[in-house]
């Protein structure tokens, strides 16, 4: 994506369920769960440049001696921070005696990380600050072993302020007004609620004092907790937590908006944010990895066995596109797949941008992120340029010698390596102008690879803001003298914020609500966006539930073309010598390159839950009155 955008969150579970001295002798290693962990985070690196925390539970150690463990890093290389802290403090462990290594127990009773349930978050900064204290996972102390909790997630709540008044309503008094700390503290109140009842009956039952924390242990309900904790959540979630006596659990949003995967057998239960992180940390085949199901739960219990349990009914399933255009990994089968798709569906509107003349075309793509989509446009030109060649065969079939046969058939889509991104360019310059200059060669280009009279057709996955095309992309490929420069997205255009996790919350930072004001405006037809906020400020104290969406009045004068048309303008740099086209993906082909992610509310408006309709009409009434603030 050449606009840089904040995003999803990651998240790694592992359970090991043999003893540590199986993981010894069979794989060598005692620390095989630190070094499983290692992978998962590694792995999903996409998903969290911003801060990176790991928490480690060790089963049935006796009092007085540490269970828990969590390091947490804000380091500008988060994972590798981690990892080189808990690798120092088992190296000091053990000093110069390597033997220990070899001895699981004492590993176990004397290095921290050294255990059998352990949980790992990527950070992606959305709004505030990058402290060390905005890192997951969280942690919640108690003198009671079942009383401590662990929580991680990549997860955004739209009402955070009825879930603050929740707690508050409850006696509680929340050190601050997060969804991380509410839904820690959310679950925490039912989890001590339950605590409190299985003290209450085990000590009717004149059961020791002493035997009723393992008592507690067994008989909690993980299930019961949740569907109490998750009753009035809004928003997209996935997320995961531990329990100071060893169970464990991986939650998932009703729509199914946010992604989680896990993998279950004999040896171990582990959990990631993508599919194919566990493929490879694990060599485990495709097949053998399971969706959790969207408003369901993996639960772990202590002694090892997993089961799915219903937290909240499921609803329609909208899980989200940009997970499949941008947000993860390509290598996923199923992603690699769509994105291909994607990118050939936007070859018949490519091809009559050019009209239809390969000849003196040149594709590329903006790294890094559009590679994949790109190798689908080169197919869907391949493709048509074998009907072309047919066609030609079976006309001049009797004409045909080997010379021109062989012309003929080397025909094909010319593809270049355009655009090379270079080293992230540091703002330390303060005056705008050079700020600018030092941003517009964050990409260069490789020159004399398209003649004067070429098309250049480039493939980015989606166009949010259009602020790196313009400031930089097109001013240098324009540098390569196209007579025409195509930018297509593989992503519709977006034109609504997201409030389930993406840094996407502000209507004025889309280029695409920009261009339909300003269709809006020169076509006379002011009052829409007049009629749009009156329309939006009588539903201000509605209840959720009954909000519209008023805000897609503002794009039903004009067609997607005419948008787009307009957003080539606002971003066609001035002096520029090419003309610049902008292409979208339509809605209907982003359907069916990625039939089981049918969450779109970027681009349709239609949110999955009702405080994305809140947040959408908040958003509108924060552009219209000029506040530059968050919807939610």
């Amino acid at each position: 994506m050449s606009d840089a955008i904040k995003h999803e969150c990651g998240i790694a579970l592992i359970r090991l369920k043999k003893p540590l001295d199986y993981y010894l002798e069979k794989y060598g290693t005692a620390l095989y769960g630190v070094n499983k962990m290692y992978l998962l985070m590694e792995k999903q690196h996409n998903r969290g440049q911003d801060g990176a925390g790991l928490a480690n539970i060790k089963l049935d150690m006796p009092p007085g001696t540490r269970y828990i463990s969590r390091y947490r890093s804000n380091d500008k290389t988060p994972i590798q921070d981690l990892f080189q802290r808990v690798n120092q403090r088992i190296h000091e462990g053990i000093g110069d005696d390597r033997e220990k290594l070899q001895n699981p127990a004492w590993l176990k009773e004397n290095l921290p990380f050294v255990g059998e349930l352990y949980l790992g978050h990527l950070r992606y900064g959305t709004y505030g600050g990058n402290s060390i204290e905005q890192c997951h996972p969280f942690l919640r102390q108690n003198n009671w072993v079942s009383r401590n909790l662990i929580l991680a997630g990549n997860f955004n709540m739209t009402n955070v302020d009825e879930l603050f008044n929740h707690l508050v309503d409850l006696g509680q008094h929340p050190k601050e007004k997060a969804d991380t700390v509410t839904i820690l503290e959310k679950i925490g109140h039912f989890l001590d609620e339950q605590n409190e009842k299985l003290y209450r009956k085990f000590k009717k039952q004149g059961i020791a004092k002493k035997d009723v924390s393992q008592r507690i242990a067994d008989e909690i309900n993980i299930a019961k907790i949740l569907r109490k904790s998750a009753k009035k959540w809004d928003g997209g979630y996935a997320m995961a937590g531990l329990f100071g006596h060893g169970d464990a659990f991986v939650l998932r949003d009703p729509s199914g908006i946010r992604p989680a995967f896990f993998y279950d057998d004999d040896e171990i239960t582990v959990a990631a944010s993508e599919r194919p992180v566990i493929q490879t940390a694990f060599n485990v085949p495709f097949k053998e990895i399971k969706e959790v199901k969207p408003g369901h739960a993996l639960i772990i219990k202590k002694n090892g066995s997993t089961s799915l349990k219903e937290i909240r009914k499921p609803l329609p399933r909208m899980a989200c596109s940009f997970e499949r255009i941008y947000f993860s990994r390509g290598n996923d089968s199923d992603i690699y797949r769509e994105r291909i798709q994607l990118g050939q569906r936007v070859c018949p509107a490519i091809l009559n941008e050019v009209d239809h003349d390969l000849k003196h075309t040149v594709f590329s793509f903006i790294p890094n992120t559009a590679e994949i989509s790109f190798y689908g446009m080169v197919k869907g030109m391949e493709s048509y340029l074998n009907h072309v060649k047919r066609d030609k065969i079976l006309k001049h079939e009797g004409e045909l010698d080997a010379s021109k046969l062989d012309e003929l058939l080397s025909i094909r889509p010319r593809v270049e390596k355009i655009a090379w991104k270079d080293v992230k360019m540091r703002t330390f310059i303060t005056e705008d102008s050079s700020r600018d200059d030092l941003v517009s060669h964050v990409y260069d280009i490789t020159y004399e690879t398209v003649k004067k009279d070429d098309n250049l057709v480039v493939i980015d996955d989606s166009i949010v803001r259009g602020t790196t095309l313009r400031q930089s992309i097109l001013k240098i490929l324009d540098r390569l003298n196209p007579k025409k420069i195509v930018v297509v997205s593989s992503a519709p255009q977006i034109r609504y914020p997201d409030c389930y996790g993406i840094d996407m919350a502000k209507l004025g930072d889309f280029v695409a609500f920009r261009a339909a004001i300003s269709l809006l405006k020169e076509s006379g037809l002011d009052n829409v966006i007049d009629n749009v906020y009156e329309k939006c400020q009588a539903q201000k104290h509605l209840p959720d539930e009954e909000i519209q969406n008023f805000v897609k009045d503002i794009y039903a004068p004009f067609s997607a073309e005419q948008i787009s048309d307009k957003i080539a303008q606002l971003l066609t740099p001035p002096d520029m010598k090419a003309e610049v086209k902008i292409i979208f993906q339509k809605i209907e082909d982003l359907h069916e390159a990625c039939p089981n992610n049918l969450g779109d509310w970027y681009f349709t408006g239609n949110f999955p839950t009702p405080g994305g309709m809140r947040v959408v009409n908040r958003a509108f009434l924060n552009f219209y009155e000029g506040k530059n603030v968050r919807a939610y």
